[in-house]
């Protein structure tokens, strides 16, 4: 069990879904990108701080993501790598519904870095993503002006689901007002892309590791909700990306629901 004493605006939103009887509102399916690369001092991932003007998250230092759109369902034409099936096996869903998380997380990743884990075909990777033209791609996907699905179609691309490994199940706590039901994947970052500033909802990103990200965190330096903290304390006992990615094979991933204990006029997020 691993407790943490909630502040601010959290704390005022838990005490008043417990003292008030809360009804949770329903999650969100969503996807989260661990976007890893290696350095001399070892595995690095990429983070981003959320602006302090969004809704959910403000001022938190995440990884790449969001929801799932009803457009990422579509992409079976376009796939590449083990079946939607098997995704759903290791994520605990349907093969469908599967399908739409790696779809969301390959999308998000490059709305939010400009990373594109897809390539012409199932051995290969688009190698630069820096041209005017692929900004223009991406800055419409992320204002949902053109579906994910038809933007593969229309460069010749298919979706390397291969590329991404399971990782974590999160659920939002139920006293939030915004609640995502959030599955995490881990993926290097692709022989000759780069991550950009490029998402109009950070405003500050860093490749870091993940021990230097914890600490970070524990010294106040860094916002982080539990889920990021606790993938980048897990990835602390790994030396590069391929034993990550190893391990993501047949890593457990469980459903983890943090839930609230009040004491007095304090509350404290619990997992377990």
């Amino acid at each position: 069990m691993q407790s943490r004493l909630l502040s601010g605006r959290m704390a005022s939103a838990a005490l008043t879904f417990v003292r008030e009887g809360g009804t949770p509102v329903e999650p969100r399916p969503a996807s989260t990108v661990i976007l890893l690369r290696d350095s001399a001092a070892g595995p690095e991932v990429y983070l981003l701080r959320r602006q302090r003007t969004m809704a959910f998250a403000a001022g938190m230092t995440v990884f790449p993501g969001g929801r799932v759109d009803v457009g990422d369902a579509s992409v079976a034409d376009s796939w590449a790598g083990p079946a939607a099936e098997w995704f759903g096996e290791r994520l605990g869903c349907s093969g469908d519904v599967a399908a739409a998380y790696v779809a969301a997380a390959v999308r998000e990743t490059f709305e939010e870095s400009g990373v594109l884990l897809a390539g012409p075909s199932a051995e290969s990777v688009v190698a630069d993503t820096s041209g005017d033209d692929w900004e223009a791609d991406r800055v419409a996907l992320e204002a949902g002006e053109l579906r994910f699905a038809d933007f593969l179609h229309r460069r010749g691309l298919v979706l390397r689901a291969d590329l991404l490994g399971a990782w974590a199940h999160w659920i939002t706590p139920e006293f939030e007002p915004r609640r995502y039901d959030t599955r995490f994947f881990v993926a290097a970052l692709p022989a000759g892309q780069l991550t950009r500033d490029v998402t109009s909802e950070s405003d500050q990103v860093a490749w870091m590791r993940p021990s230097d990200a914890v600490a970070a965190v524990d010294a106040g330096e860094l916002l982080m909700l539990p889920p990021t903290y606790v993938c980048c304390r897990d990835l602390t006992s790994y030396d590069d990306v391929a034993a990550i990615l190893s391990a993501a094979v047949e890593r457990e991933i469980r459903p983890v629901l943090p839930t609230v204990r009040v004491d007095g006029d304090q509350a404290y997020l619990e997992t377990t």
